[in-house]
């Protein structure tokens, strides 16, 4: 896959835009693909209104060959200035209605593959939610989790915004997905591998470093914690912990590409907003240093 000027085409991720603050808005204005080839995985968290996030998909979908988005808890928002006022599973296949309008790839189509420069390799985005089993040490069970939050005043948002209609809870929601979609990555071909899109990482151990540990509680599920090595997995790009990094687990790599939000950026050094190349694979050194 190489572009008219004789660029290789690269597949590059992103997440965690949240495109409702201005200086995150301008960063998306500015991001561009390297040649006419680039392939863009967004994991979540563009924005909370539809609004924004069309804006945003749509503009990066004019830019980059394909596409790839998956919704992040804040996609999944009921939000009180949000315009469309769906709930749950609702909202959630509005957006993909959307996504379709715009030409962007979502986790009810067809798993695209690459076949650009480190492939071919299936690019599978994933939408699974969580269901409180990442618990706070000393916690077995979610109440005893949820109860150990609000002691600490560390509560996700989602306690309040993210309903999961028709599901009778949020967790109930996450298995019927899981389930699914662990069907799904089941059927593939045995001889291609796998990068895997999904707002939260596959298993629990990027949130070690979490400064409220208790956080982990929305941050995925321990369902999936053997999907890097179940289904051949080249790499596992995920967001959602605005903790932009590298992880190597029983030897695949985590990718953690999120933007964050403006407070958190400025802290790091280099420029914000840059995409994370996934292929073809950089070495070791360039994705750790």
């Amino acid at each position: 896959m190489t572009s008219a000027a004789g660029v290789p085409g690269q597949l590059w991720a992103i997440s965690d835009l949240h495109v409702g603050y201005g200086e995150n808005r301008a960063l998306v204005e500015r991001t561009h693909p390297e040649s006419g080839d680039d392939w863009l995985l967004v994991a979540g968290d563009v924005a909370e209104t539809v609004a924004d996030i069309r804006w945003a998909l749509g503009i990066l979908a004019d830019r980059f060959r394909r596409v790839v988005w998956v919704p992040g808890n804040h996609e999944l928002w009921t939000h009180p200035r949000d315009q469309v006022a769906l709930r749950g599973v609702a909202r959630y296949e509005y957006l993909v209605g959307m996504c379709r309008e715009l030409g962007v790839t979502t986790p009810e189509d067809p798993y695209p593959v690459w076949e650009g420069e480190g492939g071919p390799a299936v690019v599978a985005p994933l939408f699974l939610l969580y269901d409180y089993s990442f618990l706070p040490a000393g916690c077995a069970t979610k109440d005893e989790g949820l109860e150990y939050a609000h002691g600490t005043g560390v509560v996700c948002n989602d306690e309040f915004l993210l309903h999961p209609d028709p599901h009778p809870s949020r967790e109930a929601w996450c298995r019927a997905r899981v389930a699914e979609t662990g069907r799904r990555l089941a059927a593939l071909p045995a001889d291609l591998p796998t990068i895997l899109v999904n707002h939260y990482p596959l298993d629990r151990h990027p949130t070690d470093v979490l400064w409220y540990p208790e956080f982990a509680m929305w941050c995925g599920t321990a369902l999936t914690a053997d999907w890097h090595r179940r289904f051949r997995v080249d790499t596992m790009v995920y967001g959602h912990l605005h903790i932009p990094r590298t992880t190597w687990h029983e030897g695949v790599r985590f990718e953690e590409v999120s933007v964050g939000y403006p407070r958190e950026w400025r802290k790091r050094p280099g420029p914000p907003g840059r995409l994370r190349r996934i292929l073809p694979s950089p070495s070791r050194r360039e994705v750790t240093r």
